[in-house]
């Protein structure tokens, strides 16, 4: 038997361990080529996430999944610096990033309003920023009447260049839930 008789027995056999087999293998090509794919277009191996909190809305809401860009291969346009520049429906780029730099913490993903160098004031009135960095807040006016830097999510602490994972691209609705239905 050649190589073309065994891969056309292969691909039409009825065997169950045979059918089986053919299964995984087309599960992990499919992985294979979104993986790549992700690799090269956004920089990363999984840059999707699921939203869980409310904080982004209106734009951006719970069960979204949010194709995230590697933050080596673009830059930050905050709100702030943006004219024309719009991103899920406001001025200024949404950015997924680890709050205090820990991986053990669920990232956060909102919008970079300014950026601050090391000595100037957070905000108006606010404390002098230790270390230039990005302050940051969600869209939702009900849940985020503040800075990500004057509540618990990131005190006092603007968000540093490495603690970024990325930016904000592409959204899908609702497909999420599933993930946020498995526990992990």
């Amino acid at each position: 038997m050649g190589l073309k008789d065994a891969l056309n027995t292969f691909r039409h056999s009825e065997n169950f361990w045979v059918s089986l087999l053919r299964d995984i293998f087309v599960v992990f090509l499919a992985v294979a080529i979104f993986a790549t794919f992700s690799q090269i277009v956004f920089g990363m191996w999984t840059p999707m996430v699921a939203v869980e909190s409310e904080s982004m809305e209106p734009n951006i809401h719970v069960g979204d999944v949010i194709f995230v860009e590697d933050i080596d291969r673009t830059q930050i346009q905050t709100h702030k610096a943006s004219n024309d520049y719009t991103s899920f429906g406001n001025r200024g780029d949404v950015i997924l990033y680890q709050p205090y730099g820990k991986d053990s913490v669920t990232p956060v993903i909102h919008r970079a309003m300014y950026f601050v160098e090391e000595g100037e004031p957070m905000w108006n009135d606010g404390p002098h920023a230790t270390y230039s960095g990005y302050i940051t807040k969600g869209d939702n006016p009900k849940t985020n009447t503040h800075f990500d830097q004057q509540g618990s999510i990131s005190y006092q602490r603007p968000v540093k260049d490495e603690w970024i994972i990325g930016v904000a691209r592409y959204r899908i609705p609702y497909i999420g839930y599933l993930r946020l239905i498995v526990p992990g």
